[in-house]
């Protein structure tokens, strides 16, 4: 193989710019297979942009058809672990849009599936091809900011107005989506949470549904983590306020790292700060620092970035930057907040996926989903039908 031939499930917003950054050549050793999509006005889409691309309605034919190495799924979340099992039961290669899945239970047999198959997995983590978040996995892993002590995270820069949400009755719904901020705006930050100071042992979190707009999921969180060594973790989130704030930091006992703005600025220090803390004589002095800008070595490469790597992976056995069996992880985190408010307690992770499921399908059977027509329920990568029916 020297040429990785690419099928797209589902193009609407992520997958119509997959497939037209695939299909104008954008992705080096990978070339647009196949094409599908259960709405008639994608299709539409696709016969004058990615002319002589072929179609398919049912993502089971294009499995089969035999004009594809590797599966690109942009469907609704429920159905990414759905799809991406099939696809590995054929011995296709898998990169999955994000979030993995909806829960977890359904996620795990996701990477079994893929364990089984050998195959390259994949997930559309594209911001970890951003330099700076790089660099400060880099400064935590390597020890140079200490023992870590806490990791603060307000990101409540996801302003959505009520247009936004009315824009479809899918929207918002737990049978539709699965959840709101957290499931749907959120995947990438917790991803890189957990990516760059890794993941908590226990969470307490406190959701509010419905708080900013007229919604039945979450539109504003705040959660408490707790790590095996002591520190913690904060994460506050919300489609409510503007304007917003995008903040990460992350402390050490030797030093202190904020990005905001595209900028990430590292308080180093000269000698750990619980050394200092109880050999200084003074009772106000402070260990010696030394301020660092850190600038970005190289640039972000984004979802082309993720595309190309997948392909290097496939053909070259590149090491992948964003490994689908990672995908579990920030939706663990995401499970264990939900977890948290439902029960007002405490949840260890990992979670007790039976009990979240559980809990989540009262809320999917009251859903206010149920009430739309079939033609009103679409979502932003398709529009569901007998066929993608939330199960």
């Amino acid at each position: 193989m020297n040429k990785v031939r690419m099928g797209i499930v589902g193009i609407g917003n992520m997958g119509s710019a997959h497939a037209r950054s695939i299909f104008t050549g954008n992705i080096r050793d990978m070339e647009l297979g196949a094409v599908c999509d259960i709405a008639p006005e994608k299709l539409s889409w696709a016969n004058e942009n990615l002319p002589g691309v072929p179609q398919f309605t049912d993502y089971h034919d294009l499995l089969d058809s035999g004009l594809i190495d590797a599966v690109l799924i942009a469907t609704p979340h429920y159905f990414h672990p759905e799809i991406a099992v099939a696809a590995f039961a054929k011995g296709l290669h898998v990169l999955s849009e994000k979030p993995a899945g909806v829960y977890t239970a359904q996620v795990e047999e996701m990477n079994a599936a893929a364990k089984k198959s050998g195959k390259v997995f994949g997930i559309m983590y594209n911001q970890r091809t951003n330099p700076l978040f790089q660099k400060m996995r880099e400064i935590v892993r390597d020890g140079r900011i200490g023992e870590p002590k806490r990791c603060i995270w307000i990101i409540t820069n996801w302003y959505r107005t009520q247009a936004y949400y009315d824009s479809g009755t899918w929207r918002a719904t737990w049978a539709g989506e699965g959840g709101g901020v957290l499931l749907n705006q959120c995947p990438h930050n917790l991803d890189l949470w957990q990516w760059i100071f890794g993941m908590p042992v226990r969470i307490r979190a406190k959701c509010q549904y419905g708080k900013w707009h007229h919604i039945e999921v979450e539109d504003e969180v705040t959660a408490y983590a707790e790590y095996a060594n002591g520190a913690t973790g904060a994460f506050i989130t919300t489609t409510g306020e503007c304007p917003g704030t995008n903040r990460l930091e992350i402390t050490g006992d030797r030093g202190k790292m904020v990005w905001e703005n595209g900028q990430l600025h590292f308080w180093e220090l000269a000698e750990p700060e619980r050394k200092f803390c109880f050999e200084s004589k003074q009772g106000f002095a402070a260990p010696a620092m030394e301020m660092h800008t850190i600038e970005p070595e190289g640039t972000e490469t984004a979802h082309n970035g993720i595309l190309q790597n997948f392909t290097n992976a496939i053909l070259h056995g590149e090491e992948l930057l964003a490994p689908g069996y990672e995908g579990i992880n920030g939706l663990t985190i995401s499970n264990a907040i939900y977890l948290s408010d439902w029960t007002d307690e405490w949840v260890d992770l990992p979670i007790d996926s039976a009990r979240f499921l559980e809990l989540l399908n009262e809320k999917r059977a009251h859903s206010h989903l149920k009430e739309a027509s079939v033609s009103e329920i679409q979502d932003l990568r398709g529009t569901y039908n007998d066929r993608w029916k939330v199960r």
